[in-house]
């Protein structure tokens, strides 16, 4: 691996390859994993060797890269990142297989070492699309991948045979963002109106477990460490037994949003920001579900000084067997015995650092101007007494962030098998429809424009009460928060970020609406969004929140600062 190309080398190799190869069109659809690909082709355009077209949605990209080759009759490309953007793809490989259009799908991947663990946005990629491509080939990461390129450019374009489809899945390692790279002509990007406003992770199901389990394995658990002790992390699907294991043994319960185990005396909500204060007295950490939001708990996770359990009464389906770190256990006496006690202390130490943490987030929530994202997303939290819906991206970390124990929705969903953005709005219909629950999503606005299509509801079909909360920052504000927003990352290439990952729009949601027959209602204060939310929820309802995209970064840093001086006063 030390002699291995750096991501960045490796991305403008693979780029150089494409230019050489006659492909001057190539659709970018935004994302992390990509994110080497994307720098190296601005650079590309900047030097006037090809040509970058951006889009939100990654079936529109793969269509619009079929309409560019077959228009420009010569091949054309479209770049994704990992997971479901991948098969987004499929139609529009699938169509110019049958019409020999030379389309060259480049799929960004993790390498080899994160697949098949349940790392984040991670799946199997290679041979995704089957006989429907020419040739596909699996470039590791640190590979030189420029012949692989050049070959698969040829293979697209015929040479005898027809012409088609090709897949070349490309593995990254960190860092995916330039560093200390020279690069002298950066791309505008395009203008606004003046008034426009990760990471290796772990779960299955949350199995069912009993108290007379729990009372039984108490038996053989060792005796408590003189400080410190375990935690609970509860992931995706964890269930409530997650809960009631961690109030059990009085232990720090670390619970995401759709775990469905945020409740109770042990959960702690800004858990993600004190991780780097009480996080070196941590001894074992229990797991359930799969975790996937953030990268302190990832930290935690690929700790190596600490012994790490993760419960799995069954096999699951996020990762193969083998290829975790922790000890898997299947049955609640052995976790009990693993965990054991806390030295004491240990919880009411966590359960005070919380408490004055929440105190002054939200006392800093308090005094910004306008809405923010985690003032949207408590008040959603707190408002939501049916069905909570969370969108991937900042929504779900910002309700994971701010998301108060002392209120549970009735069930909370999220997609995070693969964790994209693509089809929310569908999924949260059917769940709606399904079930009869009035129900509540909250997404951002490159999420709801993936997938406004599932507002279509044919004339006589079933209309679920869905009601959809749009944090509407004109584009695509995670990226802002990753180092792609870095201070000197923007300084640098601060044009280019805003196109390919920022990727701003000025969509009209109220005109949207109204095409699909929605109700709709833009809200600018959080005091109108929580009138517009305790209307009785029926039928299907937009309610639009406008906020700031450009000061998101800050806002964190403000959060941090106030979460470390709240500590440092419990502390002392």
């Amino acid at each position: 691996m030390s002699d291995s190309l750096p991501s960045l080398e490796a991305a403008r190799r693979a780029v150089t390859a494409l230019a050489g190869g006659g492909v001057h069109d190539v659709v970018v659809a935004p994302g992390s994993r990509s994110a080497p690909l994307a720098y190296a082709l601005a650079e590309a355009e900047a030097a006037g060797q090809l040509t970058l077209h951006v889009r939100i949605d990654e079936r529109s990209a793969g269509f619009t890269a079929l309409g560019l080759a077959l228009g420009g009759k010569r091949p054309a490309a479209v770049l994704t990142t990992s997971g479901t953007a991948v098969g987004e793809l499929l139609p529009a490989v699938m169509e110019a297989n049958h019409a020999a259009v030379p389309l060259v799908v480049l799929s960004a991947d993790r390498p080899e070492e994160l697949r098949g663990t349940g790392a984040n946005q991670t799946t199997q990629q290679p041979g995704l699309f089957g006989s429907h491509v020419r040739c596909a080939f699996d470039v590791p990461a640190g590979e030189d991948p420029g012949p692989f390129v050049a070959r698969a450019v040829r293979e697209a374009c015929g040479g005898g045979a027809p012409a088609g489809p090709v897949q070349l899945n490309l593995a990254f390692r960190d860092p995916l963002v330039p560093a200390g790279d020279a690069w002298d002509a950066p791309v505008a990007a395009p203008a606004l109106p003046h008034d426009a406003a990760a990471v290796p992770s772990v779960g299955g199901d949350g199995a069912a477990g009993s108290a007379e389990a729990l009372q039984d394995g108490e038996r053989r658990a060792p005796s408590a460490p003189a400080s410190g002790g375990p935690v609970v992390v509860a992931g995706h699907g964890a269930g409530e037994l997650a809960a009631v294991f961690a109030a059990h043994l009085g232990l720090p319960l670390l619970a995401e949003p759709s775990s469905n185990a945020r409740f109770g005396t042990s959960a702690i909500a800004p858990y993600r920001l004190l991780l780097g204060h009480l996080g070196a007295g941590i001894t074992r950490v229990v797991v359930f579900g799969r975790p996937t939001l953030s990268r302190p708990v990832a930290a935690l996770l690929a700790r190596t000084d600490i012994e790490r359990a993760l419960y799995l009464p069954e096999p699951a389906a996020w990762f193969e067997p083998g290829r975790r770190p922790e000890r898997i256990i299947d049955n609640l006496p052995d976790l009990l015995e693993f965990a054991g006690p806390a030295a004491p202390g240990w919880l009411e130490a966590w359960r005070s650092a919380g408490a004055a943490a929440d105190a002054a987030i939200a006392t800093l929530l308090a005094g910004e101007e306008g809405l923010t994202g985690p003032a949207v997303a408590e008040a959603v939290w707190e408002q939501t007494d049916g069905f909570l819906v969370l969108g991937s991206s900042n929504p779900i970390r910002d309700v994971d962030l701010t998301a108060a124990p002392g209120w549970h929705p009735l069930e909370v969903f999220a997609n995070r098998g693969l964790a994209g953005i693509d089809g929310t709005v569908s999924t949260a219909t059917g769940i709606a429809l399904a079930t009869g629950v009035p129900t509540r999503v909250l997404m951002g606005d490159l999420t709801f424009l993936h997938d406004a299509g599932g507002l279509l509801i044919g004339a006589g079909e079933a209309e679920p009460d869905l009601q959809l909360v749009v944090l509407n920052d004109h584009g695509g504000g995670i990226f802002g928060l990753l180092e792609h927003g870095e201070p000197a990352t923007k300084a640098r290439y601060g044009a280019a970020v805003e196109r390919l990952f920022g990727t701003p729009q000025q969509v009209d949601l109220a005109a949207l609406a109204a095409a699909y027959g929605v109700a709709f209602e833009r809200v600018t204060t959080l005091q109108g969004l929580e009138t517009a939310m305790e209307r009785p929820l029926r039928g299907r309802s937009i309610i639009e929140v406008q906020a700031d995209r450009q000061s998101l970064r800050a806002l964190h840093g403000r959060i941090r600062d106030a979460v470390d001086a709240a500590f440092r006063a419990v502390e002392g």
